[in-house]
């Protein structure tokens, strides 16, 4: 099933089947994003805060931060609600993959899907593996990695002995 986006919802990690996929609307990158996390991260490497050295590198001009971009792809799945309130710890992220570079201007768009879901030992938890797929506004992959999160599942129905 892919959603484009509905209201949080009470989720379990037993809501989600392996192929469950959210495609997110789009966010655009803009300086004032790569500037404030510049400043809020401490890195201020001139690839990322200064123009004129950016068009001396094989970029041709600023292009934002991978973790900026990360944090983006993490942000719009969030707010599309397909993981609900499912979700209780981010475990891992695995494979990350930076493929292009993102540059002001560019509209990031994300797919994700559950690749894997599984129950484990605790009754009260279940792990979901998703894999994130990066997109800028000409569909280019930007991005790619795998989160790895630890999802509530459904209580037990009580039996009131009827």
């Amino acid at each position: 099933m892919t959603l484009s986006g509905f209201n949080r919802l009470r989720r379990y990690f037993e809501d989600f089947a392996v192929g469950d996929a959210v495609r997110t609307p789009g966010r655009t990158v803009d300086i004032g994003d790569i500037t404030t996390f510049a400043g809020l991260t401490g890195d201020h490497y001139p690839l990322h805060v200064d123009e004129e050295y950016g068009r001396t590198t094989r970029f041709g001009g600023r292009i934002a931060h991978g973790p900026l971009t990360f944090g983006f792809a993490v942000g719009l799945v969030a707010l599309s609600g397909f993981l609900g309130e499912a979700i209780v710890a981010f475990l891992e992220c695995q494979h990350l993959r930076a493929l292009a570079p993102v540059r002001p201007g560019d509209t990031l768009r994300v797919h994700a899907e559950v690749v894997e879901s599984e129950a484990g030992a605790n009754p009260g938890y279940g792990t979901l593996r998703l894999d994130y797929s990066v997109v800028n506004q000409k569909d280019e992959e930007v991005m790619r990695f795998r989160m790895v999160l630890l999802a509530r599942r459904r209580p037990p129905v009580e039996d009131n002995g009827a």
